[in-house]
């Protein structure tokens, strides 16, 4: 039995020796950062009494536009609903013209002799 549980940690060691190759193989390094145009970005101001000088980003950077594009509103950043939600409110134009005069669609609160109160 002694010969059987040290084959059975050499197989072990193997298999985790090709484990590791097959990872590392097939590992990528990230090392350029950019941000997911998805998420909100909270920026947070420094400390007030921070000596550090702010960092000044450039007018025509990426990190502008894509922060700009991931604050729209979904109708200006895609051409068409991306979930069952968004198609309820995809059209949020009225289909008829607002036109408060007229007495069919508004009803207005009227006071009346009944109505006053004293």
């Amino acid at each position: 039995m002694a010969g059987n549980e040290k084959l059975n940690l050499v197989r072990r060691n193997a298999i985790h020796t090709e484990t590791i190759r097959n990872e590392q193989r097939h590992q990528k390094l990230h090392t350029e950062f950019s941000i997911n145009p998805h998420r909100k970005l909270h920026v947070l101001p420094d400390k007030p009494m921070s000596k550090n000088p702010t960092e000044v980003i450039g007018e025509n950077s990426d990190f502008i536009t894509a922060f700009h594009k991931a604050r729209q509103e979904p109708t200006k950043k895609y051409t068409m609903p991306q979930t069952e939600s968004q198609e309820i409110g995809w059209i949020s134009t009225p289909l008829i013209p607002s036109n408060r005069s007229d007495r069919r669609l508004n009803f207005h609160r009227f006071r009346t002799d009944i109505a006053m109160h004293q």
